[in-house]
């Protein structure tokens, strides 16, 4: 697990010279056959810088304490019933939850300053005044995040993933546990994937977890010098591991808002050690993290109160939901292998070219000796990511024309469905056709036929219903039924090599963030891609029949 540590291009390196990291300097090529390319048959070989960063780690023992001691003060305390565990879960689970309001609220505050105005400017093709505000926002907020990181706690940058489970498999690793690490990984996740970044909040949430789960059970800490005599049987080794297993699982609920979820997360991914105890203890610590979040969720949107609280709709906490069941036929399965297939490609792809990046990064940042230049060259890398991004946010979609579509209800059939799907009143969340951006295109009228039947002759831009949001909701436009020709296939695909370069890029640099969004995303462009050259070649399959539709 160190190994996946030292592949963190924020992990500060010691003895040796960064620039020593990188593969060109042991003499090998690009695509070095056993380094990040090969088989399984193909073992990995390690640089003798990557020997040299291993050997800085040392193993962690998590046995309980056995001591004659500790046995003697045990057998002078009462029988215990494990109610402080529970109680302990429980505050944990409330923390997290709250945690993760807060992170959700503050991303949706700056999204929404960022893009209303944006595309106020849009509306009056002032695109200069449109890519200057998105900029400017944009940008500004991912320097804050990048300098969080550079200037105040590097081990807070990246997701927090890999040394999560380094530790909770036996690595002891500094500096990843602690309320400055905490801190400054919420405020830079916030910013980061508030300005625009191709990245996600999920990754530095699981981490953020396991942190409040280890330091409210320690009730300590080194840096405000203090601790608190409550809970000191909780300080030993095994305890520790599992508060901090619990809260990592804590974060993947509040997340996600999936509490099973998270106990399958921690029970699979991250934990090592694990008993049926442990198990429902989680369990517990998860659904009091969900029920949290959801529960301030339900009353604030953008932290204004709404007065919806405690009304738990479905369409606002379950992330992807199916509202609507169609008919399976066998032959479906063939597309889905190649979907699955294509995704296995996709993700081997990312992950090598993301190591060739992180190693080139290192490489360059380790050419100079100087501190700040080490720190301007990391967060002039996020400032010239978000340029870009901005860029494509605002100006791809020109490129693309006005897609015009005619809405009407489902139940009719006089005229051939050519669009979005229209629906009368408020809609669940897996019909997002309402949703969809115009950008510069004519907003069209709408005549109403009769209480069941309307139609509109309104138009928008497909791209800008992609680019313009962030990741979850155009995770949610994709996500969506009997809306086939929504987005054609060139959009599709150029949103997907965009995209996917980006997010590839981001990943490692000097910003607190996560890759399950961006991950998500890129298999859903795909996905919608594959099932939109399905509806080209054979038509939609409803009812028993085939109808095929001509754009």
């Amino acid at each position: 697990m160190a190994h996946r540590n030292s592949d963190n291009p924020n992990v500060q390196i010691r003895n040796r010279s960064e620039s020593t990291s990188h593969l060109a300097d042991q003499g090998t090529g690009f695509f070095q056959w056993g380094r990040d390319l090969g088989g399984t048959d193909s073992n990995h070989k390690f640089t003798e810088h990557e020997k040299d960063l291993l050997a800085q780690y040392q193993s962690a023992d998590y046995l309980p304490p056995y001591s004659c001691a500790y046995k003697e003060w045990l057998r002078q305390q009462p029988a215990r019933l494990d109610w402080d565990k529970w109680l302990m879960m429980g505050i944990i689970g409330f923390v997290v939850g709250i945690t993760g309001f807060l992170m959700h609220q503050t991303i949706g505050v700056i999204a929404d300053l960022k893009w209303d105005r944006a595309y106020e400017y849009v509306k009056e093709r002032n695109f200069g005044m449109a890519w200057v505000w998105l900029a400017l926002i944009g940008i500004g907020f991912a320097i804050i995040s990048s300098l969080l990181v550079v200037l105040f706690h590097l081990p807070a940058g990246g997701s927090g993933m890999p040394e999560l489970i380094g530790f909770l498999n036996g690595t002891l690793i500094r500096n990843v546990f602690g309320i400055k690490t905490a801190v400054i990984k919420f405020l830079s996740c916030v910013c980061a994937v508030g300005s625009g970044l191709p990245v996600g909040p999920e990754g530095p949430m699981i981490h953020l977890g396991a942190l409040i789960g280890g330091g409210l059970s320690q009730a300590k800490s080194s840096i405000l010098n203090c601790i608190l005599p409550i809970f000191g049987r909780f300080r030993n080794p095994e305890d520790e591991r599992n508060f901090i297993s619990a809260g990592a699982g804590a974060g993947v609920s509040a997340a996600f808002g999936a509490p099973v979820g998270g106990l399958l997360f921690t029970m699979e991914e991250v934990s090592s050690f694990w008993s049926l105890k442990h198990g429902w203890m989680t369990f517990f610590c998860c659904m009091t993290s969900t029920f949290t979040t959801d529960l301030f969720n339900s009353a604030f949107q953008g932290f204004r109160y709404t007065g919806d609280f405690g009304a738990f709709k479905s369409r606002k906490y379950i992330l992807f939901e199916v509202k609507k069941e169609i008919s399976l036929n066998i032959l479906a399965f063939i597309p889905s292998l190649i979907i699955g297939m294509i995704g296995g490609l996709l993700g081997a792809l990312f992950t090598f070219l993301n190591l060739k990046i992180a190693r080139s990064r290192r490489r360059l940042v380790g050419r100079f000796k100087s501190t700040w230049v080490k720190n301007l060259i990391r967060v002039s890398e996020v400032t010239l990511i978000m340029t870009l991004t901005a860029t494509m946010s605002i100006l791809l979609p020109g490129g693309f024309g006005c897609t015009p579509y005619q809405c009407q209800n489902v139940n009719t059939t006089a005229n051939v469905y050519q669009g979005p799907l229209c629906r009368r009143g408020d809609q669940y969340k897996i019909h997002t056709e309402n949703e969809v951006v115009g950008y510069t295109c004519p907003v069209g009228i709408t005549k109403n036929v009769s209480s069941q039947v309307y139609f509109t002759n309104q138009t928008y831009n497909q791209v800008a219903s992609l680019v313009s949001v962030q990741g979850e909701e155009a995770i949610h436009r994709l996500f969506s039924r009997q809306t086939y020709l929504q987005f054609d296939i060139g959009p599709l695909a150029t949103v997907l090599v965009l995209y996917f370069t980006l997010a590839c890029w981001t990943a490692g640099s000097a910003v607190s963030s996560g890759l399950v969004v961006p991950m998500l995303l890129v298999g859903a462009l795909y996905g919608r891609l594959i099932g939109r050259l399905l509806v080209v070649m054979f038509g939609v399959h409803q009812t028993g029949k085939i109808l095929k539709y001509y754009p």
